[in-house]
């Protein structure tokens, strides 16, 4: 899930860094806000950033008796610049971790299908002209009410052991079949967000914010500074080879920067639990079911949803602790389970087995529960609740 450069530019990563490290010192700020996912402002720059924003105190009208380069000052083009730089960088890092938990959901659907059809072959010698008819209604089948008649007949003595894994193995056969073809759509959606990603700028607005300067100042510095940086660009393309940039064909240079620096090394964010499914576990046990395929299509939705944005109730949804903690624990299981063909077999037969039935009489022998016997620990707090007397034996007047 990578975006590859075209094949006849030259650009690199190490020369787009060299040709912004050689820019002057509002040039290079620029550019490096410009392109904040991948870029860092660094400590000296933030320090010309406040002495180069406008004086509030002037616009004011009032004349300023010292300079505006204080410490509330500095924090805040530091957290401005902190926060935007999250936001970009987590936005990049959700759309691949989307994609890659997509692409690997989307394959296994696939081979648990597969595993599901050559057992029904092998096993219970379906016809492929059946086969084939189920992956043709694979997309319009209900499985609820097919289960839920299949586990009547099953009750019923209707049918085997033998008859029920069969039907119960070609609902899963379909259900797979459409999961997985739901995981590619959901993956081409994914795929189109994430190239938005890559290719977006810092905007206008969100630069003012973090520099503090008039809109019509800094536009004319993007210009100035943009078209400064294309041009050194291109004369550094130049000069690393002459020869093959006569026969190249032109670029357009700010997507390729885009497209280059998009193939660097994502920096994962760290995380911390969120809140969402109420417990760690929870959330862990249901990222485990979703891997597997066991969980209900209709939870599978919210479920994704919440993974993806944040939706659930349950998570906190305050910036500062919004993290990405579901979506990297789902790569952590995917990475970790096993994929192999017995595992799949295994996991598929155990899936579509049927249930043990009660023995005949076995209802009929039931006694009543024993009575539990009060702790200390239970009886002391009951005997607090009651009071005593003067005497030290328990009140009755409750």
């Amino acid at each position: 899930m990578t975006t590859t450069a075209s094949p006849a530019s030259l650009l690199t990563a190490d020369i787009i860094r060299s040709v912004i490290d050689a820019m002057p010192m509002q040039g290079r700020i620029m550019l490096r806000l410009i392109m904040l996912q991948h870029f860092d402002v660094t400590d000296e720059e933030i320090l010309y950033i406040v002495a180069d924003r406008p004086d509030p105190r002037c616009v004011a009208g009032t004349k300023p008796t010292n300079s505006n380069m204080t410490k509330e000052a500095i924090k805040a083009v530091t957290d401005r610049r902190d926060q935007y730089r999250r936001q970009v960088r987590l936005k990049r890092e959700r759309t691949w971790l989307q994609c890659e938990s997509l692409g690997r959901l989307a394959r296994l659907r696939e081979d648990l299908a597969a595993r599901a059809r050559a057992i029904l072959t092998e096993r219970f010698s379906v016809s492929a002209e059946t086969l084939d008819a189920l992956q043709a209604s694979a997309r319009t089948v209900l499985p609820r009410p097919a289960i839920r008649q299949l586990e009547q007949r099953w009750d019923a003595d209707e049918i085997t052991a033998d008859e029920y894994q069969q039907q119960r193995l070609s609902i899963e056969y379909q259900t797979q079949l459409r999961m997985a073809e739901k995981y590619h759509k959901r993956l081409n959606l994914a795929e189109r967000e994430r190239q938005t990603a890559i290719y977006a700028p810092l905007q206008d607005h969100e630069i003012g914010h973090v520099w503090g300067i008039p809109a019509g100042s800094l536009a004319a510095r993007k210009v100035k500074y943009l078209t400064q940086y294309l041009q050194a660009l291109q004369m550094a393309l130049r000069a690393s080879a002459p020869d093959a940039a006569a026969t190249t064909s032109p670029l357009d240079l700010w997507k390729e920067t885009f497209t280059v620096l998009a193939e660097q090394p994502i920096e994962r964010s760290l995380s911390t639990y969120d809140g969402l499914e109420k417990t760690e576990s929870a959330l862990i046990d249901k990222l485990t079911l979703m891997v597997w395929g066991s969980l209900a299509e209709e939870s599978e939705v919210k479920f994704w949803t919440s993974l993806v944005f944040g939706a659930s109730s349950n998570a906190m949804h305050s910036e500062i602790t919004r993290n990405l903690f579901g979506l990297q624990r789902l790569i952590a299981i995917l990475n970790d389970m096993d994929t192999s063909r017995e595992a799949l077999d295994e996991e598929l037969l155990k899936r579509t087995a049927p249930r043990q039935k009660l023995e005949a009489g076995a209802l009929a022998g039931s006694s009543e529960p024993a009575v539990k016997e009060l702790s200390e620990m239970q009886a002391q707090i009951l005997n607090s609740m009651r009071g005593e007397d003067a005497t030290g034996r328990a009140s009755d007047k409750w």
